[in-house]
């Protein structure tokens, strides 16, 4: 029955997609080809409109007296609001202001002579009013042809409605490009997550919050950029291409370049190359770039973003924590007017003092752990296993310590924070503390229990930084494929002499979904790293042959004809059998996934956000990360047993059990998980029965 319905919609869609092709073609016939028009004079924007008729309007109007109602009965009242219109009318209509706009037409009402349209552009969207008496008769039947999603030109002058809109009086209308494909239907919109991230144009016609979040992006950017204009930082630009790949803990993505033959990385920092510039006597640097990390993907992380670095002579990490509270002040005042954000409920004031607080405190105070007590690797090691915090053999002290804040810390940094000082091993371009050599002069800055920037006093000693690129080595060596390799042309730039420094990192897309209250990192990256949609996404693990379509975000999927069932091996069915009230206990909903990250520390873990329907977002954590990556669920309608007892899995309190189906292959032990997942219409909460 779906697929007839799905066939039927296509089917539907085809005939309307064919009707737009039909149209343009008899424009073209008619040498009314749009796509031969190249500028159209735009002298306004829609808000800019209301905003010149309404100072407009309150400059001509200021002697006009409001009628007088009171007493009248509705007849009266009627015929006395109409007259006081039309003496407005009169008055801004002899001083009229003329306009031109241009954007698409998202809704239209024809009514025999004269029509209303709706254009949408880039600051919002404003009626038009399109009369054939003042447009002409051909130009009006064209109009009246014209469909939803097509770009016009118009010329005419803005005017108050009767039921008090601003509004436009065509008097010319141009075609400037046919749109031969239907937008979504407007009542609903686009809320497909998926089809969101994927067609991000079609996202930025739908939804004004998304529109204004990355006009907020672009501002954001600007603002950082004037601030430390102010400051005397120059904006310089580096290698995305390098031969090595350091300055972060992170696998880079290899690729090869054939008029070399060389193998090249793409970067994962941009930090030695601005090194390198104070070293050459540029002594305030900073660049805001892509950098690549060839990672897991998550309501955090993409595997290209964009981070911000800086570099600052005679100063070290406390210069720039200053420089980093007073830029993020002046970036909310001028992007939001205000200094004071709320973000998923949570109040930030960054208008207060940021606290700051060493690591080593913060262990203590969140886990009861003084690590000023521990002396030995294998006293560490005992702490771990005691307050089950899992370790790698190759993991040191400051390692461990370094779990131990990620494990009990993180959570609870809410409100801005600088957390100092840490440990020599996690930090290798980091100078160290000459009280205490065991940590360094280096700072994280979280906000949302976020690591939001990452800075340090930088390492110019360079016999100290050839040892530390030493023990990355070993690392490496040791299968950390996220650790450095020794840069021996920054090792020569050290060697030539660097300035005292201080350097921070910035996470440019964190900062945005701040400041603009977006949910994941994808909300804030125009086009988000995705899955393609004809990528094989099980081969090798279940011999299935799918070939995945838009219809499979919606709820869809193939026919079983199409899928190869051969190799699976199918358990007996239960003999016992249960009476239907012991069934009927359990609470079988529909949930959509706001948000899935793999939870830390877990190979098989993934920790889903769910809206089961109640309004309070819903903690489910799954096994199935063999089997699917998070970003690919987000947006997808599952269902949940809502009605378990809680239960901590990796210290997080699950509530519920997320359905999958289970197989085994024949001849074969290993469990095959696959997701229940069903039509996205059915909306959240909905109970099965």
């Amino acid at each position: 029955m779906a697929k007839q319905q799905n066939n039927g919609q296509e089917q539907d869609l085809n005939h309307l997609r064919k009707v737009r092709r039909e149209k343009l073609a008899e424009l073209q016939a008619n040498g009314k080809d749009p796509f031969q028009i190249t500028k159209f004079n735009q002298t306004h924007h829609s808000l800019e409109v209301k905003e010149i008729y309404e100072a407009h309007e309150a400059e001509l109007l200021k002697d006009h007296k409001e009628p007088e109602v009171e007493g009248l009965d509705e007849e009266q009242k009627k015929e006395v609001l109409k007259k006081d219109y039309e003496e407005r009318r009169s008055i801004m209509d002899a001083s009229p202001i003329h306009v031109a706009i241009a954007g698409r037409m998202m809704f239209k009402r024809v009514m025999g002579k004269a029509s209303f349209c709706n254009i949408q552009d880039l600051q919002g969207n404003i009626q038009v009013y399109v009369a054939r008496d003042a447009i002409g008769t051909d130009a009006y039947a064209d109009f009246k042809k014209s469909d939803i999603g097509d770009i016009f030109g118009l010329e005419g002058f803005a005017f108050r409605t009767r039921t008090g809109e601003i509004s436009i009086h065509a008097e010319k209308m141009t075609l400037l490009s046919k749109s031969l494909q239907m937008l979504p239907e407007k009542f609903h919109g686009l809320t497909d997550t998926d089809t969101r991230y994927r067609q991000r144009y079609v996202d930025l016609i739908m939804n004004a919050d998304s529109k204004d979040t990355f006009i907020k992006r672009s501002k954001i950017l600007a603002a950082v950029r004037k601030y430390l204009s102010g400051e005397g930082f120059m904006e310089v630009e580096t290698p995305m291409l390098v031969a090595n790949a350091g300055g972060a803990a992170a696998r880079p993505f290899e690729t090869h370049f054939n008029a070399l033959n060389e193998d090249l990385k793409l970067r994962i920092s941009l930090e030695l190359y601005l090194k390198r510039l104070i070293v050459g006597g540029l002594e305030k640097v900073y660049e805001i770039g892509r950098v690549f990390r060839n990672e897991g993907l998550d309501t955090r992380h993409n595997p290209e973003f964009t981070l911000m670095e800086l570099y600052q002579a005679y100063t070290d990490y406390h210069g720039m924590m200053d420089l980093t509270e007073n830029m993020y002040r002046f970036v909310a005042q001028e992007v939001l007017g205000t200094t004071q954000i709320v973000y998923k409920g949570i109040p930030m004031d960054l208008g207060k003092p940021f606290e700051r607080i060493t690591m080593v405190d913060a262990v203590k105070k969140y886990a009861g752990v003084d690590w000023n007590e521990v002396e030995t690797l294998e006293q560490a090691r005992e702490l771990a296993k005691e307050h089950n915090v899992e370790f790698e053999e190759r993991h040191k002290k400051g390692d461990i310590l370094n779990l131990f804040f990620e494990e009990f810390v993180e959570e609870h940094l809410l409100q801005p924070t600088f957390v100092m000082d840490h440990p020599v091993e996690i930090s290798p371009l980091t100078k160290k503390k000459p009280e205490n050599p065991e940590y360094v002069e280096r700072f994280e800055f979280f906000m949302n229990g976020w690591e939001m920037a990452n800075a340090y006093s930088e390492l110019n000693d360079p016999i100290d930084q050839r040892e530390r690129f030493k023990a990355q080595e070993e690392l490496l060596a040791q299968g950390d494929d996220e650790a450095n390799t020794t840069d021996e042309d920054f090792m020569n730039a050290l060697e030539i002499g660097m300035p005292p420094t201080g350097g921070i990192g910035f996470g440019i897309d964190r900062m945005c979904m701040l400041l603009t209250g977006a949910e994941a990192i994808r909300d804030v990256l125009l086009f988000p790293t995705m899955k393609s949609l004809d990528s094989d996404k099980k081969a090798g693990k279940s011999g299935a042959v799918e070939e995945a379509t838009a219809n499979d975000n919606n709820g869809f999927f193939k026919d079983n004809a199409k899928i190869d069932f051969s190799n699976v091996k199918v358990e007996p069915l239960f003999e016992e059998e249960v009476d239907f009230d012991t069934f009927s206990k359990s609470d079988f909903r529909a949930v959509k996934v706001k948000e899935c990250v793999a939870v830390p520390k877990s190979k098989k873990l993934l920790q889903f956000t769910l809206d089961d329907g109640t309004g309070t977002d819903r903690t489910i954590l799954s096994g199935i990360h063999s089997y699917y990556e998070p970003e690919e669920l987000v947006g997808k309608t599952l269902i949940a047993i809502t009605n378990l007892p809680p239960r901590k899995m990796m210290g997080i309190e699950s509530c519920g059990m997320l359905l999958s189906a289970v197989n085994n292959l024949k001849d074969s032990e290993d469990e095959e998980l696959h997701l229940l997942m069903v039509d996205n219409h059915i909306p959240a909460g909905a109970k099965l029965y």
